[in-house]
Order: C-alpha cells, then sequence, then structure tokens
C-alpha cells in the first residue's frame, strides 16, 4: 500500500471539532468493471481527457480500511450503470457490499430503460439510501422518457441521487444543466446531489441549488491543484456557496483521484470560508442526509 498521511486528515476533523468526515462521493464497484475504469483512466481516454494517475489502486478491503483509518464515518459506493441491463447487475453487488459494510451508504443506480422504475421502487422499498447516475459516461439526457416514472417514485420517496451531469471533464450532447433543470420543473422536490459543484457549469448548479429547496452540491475534486487545471472554480461565485453552506456535502471521488485524500480537505480549508461551513460541509450537511452511523442494511 501507498505511503498515506493518515494522521493529517485526522488532524483535520479534529481541529474541527468533528467525530469524523461523511463523504458523499466515494465509489466502489465490482472487480471487473473497477478494472474497465481505471483502464480508461490509464489511457486517458476519451471521457478522461488528459493524464490521470490513480492513486488508491488497493482491494476493496484494503479500501475500506484506509477509510476507516482516516476518519471517514460514512461514504457511499455510487455504481453507475453506462449501457442498458446493467444496472440490476450493479446493484446487487452494491447491495452485498452495503451488507458488508455497515457505514457505507447503501448505493445503487438506474439507466433510461423500460424496467428502471420496477427496479428503483423495489430498492427504494428495501430501504437504499443514495443513487448515482452519469450522463457523460451512459450517454443520456436526464429527461429521457424511460425515466419520468422513476423520477416520480424517486421525489416520493425522497432518496438522494448524486447526479454527474456537468460537462466535465470532458463534454458531450448529453452534460450540461439543460435536461436537469427540465427535470426540476416537472419534479421540484427530488433530493439531488450535482457532483463536482456542476464543473464547469458552476454558475448553473449553483443557481438550480439556489432555486430548489432539496438540490445540494458535492465539492467532488473541486479547488485541488489537479482539478484547477481543468476547471477553475469561480472566485465570485463563493460568496454565493457561503449562502448555501447547508446544501454543500464533502465528495472526494476516491479512490479515484491523483492525489492524497487530504488534499481535498485541505483545498476547502484554503478557501478561507470558515470553519462553521467547513464543518457543516464535512459533517453536518452529510449527517442530515445520511446519518452518522449505519441506519440499514441489504438484505
Amino acid at each position: 500500500m501507498i505511503d498515506e498521511p493518515v494522521e493529517a486528515t485526522r488532524a483535520f476533523w479534529h481541529r474541527l471539532g468533528l467525530p469524523g468526515l461523511v463523504d458523499v462521493h466515494v465509489h466502489f464497484l465490482p472487480d471487473n468493471i473497477q478494472r474497465a475504469v481505471w483502464a480508461q483512466f490509464d489511457l486517458a481516454g476519451p471521457a478522461i481527457g488528459r493524464e490521470w494517475p490513480i492513486r488508491y489502486r488497493g482491494s476493496v478491503e484494503e479500501r475500506v480500511a484506509l477509510l476507516r483509518d482516516l476518519g471517514v464515518r460514512r461514504f457511499s459506493a455510487l455504481p453507475y450503470a453506462h449501457k442498458p441491463g446493467v444496472a440490476r447487475y450493479l446493484n446487487d453487488w452494491a447491495a452485498r457490499f452495503a451488507h458488508d459494510v455497515p457505514e457505507s451508504i447503501w448505493s445503487a443506480t438506474f439507466y433510461p430503460e423500460p424496467d428502471a422504475a420496477t427496479y428503483v421502487g423495489e430498492l427504494v422499498a428495501a430501504g437504499v439510501e443514495v443513487f448515482k447516475v452519469h450522463v457523460q459516461v451512459g450517454d443520456f439526457r436526464l429527461d429521457d422518457p424511460l425515466l419520468d416514472d422513476v423520477w416520480a417514485v424517486l421525489e416520493h420517496s425522497g432518496t438522494p441521487i448524486v447526479v454527474h451531469a456537468g460537462s466535465g471533464p470532458v463534454p458531450n450532447e448529453f452534460t450540461g444543466p439543460g435536461s436537469l433543470a427540465r427535470v426540476l420543473r416537472r419534479w421540484p422536490r427530488l433530493c439531488l446531489v450535482v457532483a463536482h459543484l456542476g464543473a464547469p457549469e458552476y454558475a448553473e448548479f449553483l443557481t438550480l441549488a439556489e432555486t430548489y429547496e432539496h438540490v445540494h452540491l458535492d465539492t467532488t475534486m473541486v479547488f485541488t491543484d489537479f482539478f484547477e487545471q481543468m476547471s477553475l472554480y469561480p472566485r465570485e461565485l463563493l460568496p454565493r456557496l457561503v449562502d448555501l453552506q447547508d446544501k454543500v456535502l464533502l465528495g472526494t471521488d476516491f479512490p479515484s483521484i491523483p492525489y492524497a485524500y487530504v488534499h481535498q480537505l485541505e483545498s476547502l480549508e484554503r478557501l478561507g470560508l470558515g470553519e462553521s461551513w467547513l464543518r457543516a460541509v464535512c459533517w453536518d450537511n452529510g449527517v442530515r442526509l445520511f446519518g452518522s452511523s449505519a441506519r440499514r442494511l441489504a438484505p
């Protein structure tokens, strides 16, 4: 395993008087799919667009152990379907992961396909805690008619959905705020978490979070040195981000990041937005959505 500055991460949340961290944007995938994803990063594939060395390539068990050592009290798995017929396989794997790792946030995914509303409804009834969709990888629009019944189910249940809809790191015809805005006009009470603060359409997704009561943003990779080279966050938006203190959540993209976990935390701290903002982002808001300890276990 790599030499990880565990104590630096633990010192960060100790300084804030927190019991640990809640990270809403962590990925765990079946080994075969994880290898395929990392291969795309290694090749700087068409959805990546630049050199992107993966720091955390250990086994599932090693990565879980590291998150525990870092003091991440709750973390997601966030599988994401990239084509029809894959979601059920990913969801079955993620349910077993949630059972084996009780502090994980039980995660699932869906794709615009005829049975999506059926399996989403089954998962909601069983107690799944978060869904993930990735329009850049999946090549679909969020307002695809095959998802109409899915959004209706999720608005009724209030189950959060982490949505990668921004055009980073590489745009395509499906990315951007447009389809999410159209979905929210029809289902305004959806509980959404916009990944990467919506990079690079930061202002547009920030406006959606200001407009809709249950739209949140996650910090995944934003403000890190690596990400700022690709998509600089406009500093004139920071006051609005402070005003949205209760709707911004810590996300990191662990394990598929090219720097130490602590760098995400240091990048947020050096913004100078205050300890109250940091406590809300790194703990309070995640606890509000997902609790501070395991609440539900997959069967």
